[in-house]
């Protein structure tokens, strides 16, 4: 089970998923920052971070060495968001049962603010580059490690939705920051990416070869209609879901 709020505030880095040692010196190192509601976590999120794995090795110079979800807090103010506690809690479970390459940093989610996407990807940066500094090679030097945003594509589609984002955040991210989009049905990616043209090299469009459109939106309407969410997000999540009568109004 998941920290308690109070036990959250001694925070630590989770460093126990994190590759220390990479397997190809030639490659530069590379971790995957998800971050969300999560509200639930289903096997998308999961399958997600699976498909940026495959992305990562076959199409691009990277190596993944860690990938993370990151939660965001209360203060986010979303309709259809459950507490932190019960969100960290369904991930950690999500993860400890369904993946071995997935970690869950729960920095985000304990603050009392409401942190843009761009604090959080430079606090994973400081913690994998100023205090771990980086990562060892298998000849023995160190390499600074890249961290990289991975997002569903409705959340490029918002980049480009005037007031959604602060040309400011959106500046520092996608330029910093490579973004890994997973297309979804229905959305027009290339579209998007041409009004965003000027940072057309470090978006990477990750293509579903079997696709599947479930989304946590799908599930809470789901519950409050009654219906069964299982086979859409893990088991032990299911159980969870239904033990604290999340989701039906």
């Amino acid at each position: 089970m998941a920290a308690t709020s109070t036990e959250r505030s001694a925070y630590a880095f989770p460093q126990q998923r994190l590759k220390r040692v990479m397997s190809d010196p030639d490659k530069d190192p590379l971790v995957l920052v998800a971050c969300g509601a999560f509200s639930p976590i289903t096997f998308l999120h999961l399958r997600m971070v699976e498909m940026a794995y495959d992305y990562v090795k076959f199409n691009t110079g990277f190596e993944v060495v860690g990938s993370y979800l990151s939660p965001v807090a209360d203060a986010y103010k979303k309709n259809g968001l459950a507490s932190a506690q019960d969100r960290i809690n369904m991930c950690e479970m999500a993860v400890s049962n369904s993946s071995t390459s997935v970690d869950l940093d729960l920095w985000e989610a304990s603050q009392q603010e409401y942190q843009p996407t761009a604090i959080v990807l430079d606090h994973f940066n400081h913690h994998l580059n100023d205090i771990l500094r980086g990562v060892e090679t298998i000849d023995g030097q160190r390499k600074p490690i890249r961290v990289a945003f991975l997002a569903g594509a409705d959340l490029l589609d918002s980049m480009t939705m005037p007031g959604v984002w602060s040309e400011e955040d959106l500046e520092h991210i996608l330029k910093e920051y490579p973004l890994f989009v997973l297309e979804r049905m229905g959305t027009d990616l290339g579209h998007t990416i041409s009004e965003l043209d000027r940072f057309k090299g470090t978006i990477h469009v990750i293509h579903q070869l079997i696709q599947n459109d479930v989304s946590s939106t799908k599930v809470r309407l789901l519950r409050k209609q009654g219906m069964s969410i299982r086979y859409l997000v893990p088991d032990s999540v299911v159980s969870y879901v239904e033990e604290h009568d999340l989701y039906r109004s």
